[in-house]
């Protein structure tokens, strides 16, 4: 039985397509070179690194010759895509504080316990050591979520689950705090790419492994006409000069350190030496 929003086996079953063409690889390229390049910005060495969610490997191809690491292991939930450990993000198996770092471009929205694997991750990382992660965030498809879901509510009078939830950036934070990370920091970042209509989309994203792996998805053949009809209002509504529409990736970063003694910590409310009220009396 599942628990949560995602069928975890459609999930890798979505993955596994995708090993099988690079044709949409463009959005996880472009991320994995941000990763490497927020990586890169970091003034230490993590001599041991796991990546989940290492698809093609662009994460590794941009960290290539920064002597960022001396081992990245490359895993994905899909055997296809894991170059070196089949895993699944919602079930780690790694020693702990094992690891310098885990990397992850655009895998944790897929886990139905964001929380969960967080803990999961902080407990194999060795203290102070780094997560760094991608994932989209709230606003990924906004146009296609709002086309897709007046359109089905205008013909069939109903609403069926096809588009994720994902985190708001506003939550990020909490999350990194409630697994017990230290010092979090969460940025976004939008991307936006154009297409010829919404069914060029959909085509990327299931050549991506990015369509619909809900638990409660409808089982049935989707009514043509609904498509259509989303279709019509998307390009309506966001059509440029060249007829062309955009489609938002929202994309939520998250940086964030395992607990360690040597890192810097806040001050205990009223353990500062100088009382504000002297500070303001003095000339």
């Amino acid at each position: 039985m599942n628990e949560g929003p995602f069928d975890r086996r459609v999930v890798q079953r979505h993955r596994t397509a995708a090993a099988m063409t690079r044709q949409a690889d463009f959005l996880f390229s472009d991320v994995a070179d941000r990763l490497a390049d927020r990586l890169d910005d970091i003034t230490r060495r993590f001599p041991v690194a796991v990546e989940l969610g290492a698809r093609h490997g662009a994460f590794s191809q941009a960290l290539a010759g920064k002597g960022k690491t001396d081992f990245l292991v490359e895993a994905d939930h899909s055997p296809a895509f894991a170059r070196h450990l089949a895993v699944d993000e919602e079930r780690l198996s790694f020693a702990p504080s094992s690891l310098d770092a885990v990397i992850s471009n655009l895998a944790l929205h897929w886990v139905n316990d964001l929380v969960g694997t967080l803990i999961q991750v902080r407990m194999a990382l060795k203290p102070d050591g780094l997560l760094l992660a991608a994932l989209l965030g709230g606003e990924t498809l906004v146009e296609l979520r709002h086309a897709l879901a007046e359109s089905e509510i205008a013909i069939t009078g109903g609403l069926s689950p096809r588009l994720s939830p994902m985190v708001d950036v506003r939550d990020a934070g909490a999350l990194l705090q409630r697994a017990g990370f230290a010092l979090p920091v969460v940025d976004t970042d939008r991307i936006t790419v154009t297409y010829p209509d919404a069914f060029a989309l959909m085509r990327d994203l299931r050549a991506m492994g990015e369509s619909n792996a809900l638990a409660d998805r409808p089982r049935t053949f989707s009514r043509r006409d609904v498509f259509l009809h989303a279709a019509s209002l998307y390009h309506d509504r966001h059509a440029d000069h060249e007829m062309r529409i955009p489609a938002t990736f929202d994309i939520i970063y998250l940086t964030a350190w395992a607990p360690d003694i040597s890192q810097q910590q806040p001050l205990t409310p009223g353990s500062g030496n100088i009382s504000l009220t002297r500070g303001l009396q003095d000339p």
